[in-house]
């Protein structure tokens, strides 16, 4: 089960985008688990850590429209992920949001 997702965008000097993704789990082996499930679906823009029970994704885009969908397409993959291992397939992601730009 995910216990908290947290999702932090703010824009680069250089112009581009980026959104840090953390998703706080049970513990170190489902982290683990979740990650090894997303891992393979990142793009050359997406970089996926495990630090303990978190996760952490860092995505770097060009656009804020790329970033939202890449942020949204990564969240489904999570849910799905988080679902597939926790017991009763039942998962309880809450997502906090802030923009800095």
């Amino acid at each position: 089960m995910t216990k908290e997702t947290t999702v932090t965008a703010t824009t680069e000097r250089s112009g581009s985008r980026r959104a840090r993704i953390v998703t706080a789990h049970e513990d170190p082996v489902t982290a683990k688990q979740i990650a090894e499930s997303l891992i393979p679906d990142n793009t050359e823009e997406m970089a996926t850590t495990v630090e303990n029970e978190q996760v952490l994704t860092t995505i770097t885009r060009e656009t804020t429209g790329g970033l939202h969908a890449t942020v949204d397409d990564y969240l489904v993959n999570l849910r799905v992920a988080a679902q597939l291992t926790n017991e009763d397939a039942k998962s309880s992601i809450t997502t906090t949001t802030s923009t800095n730009e």
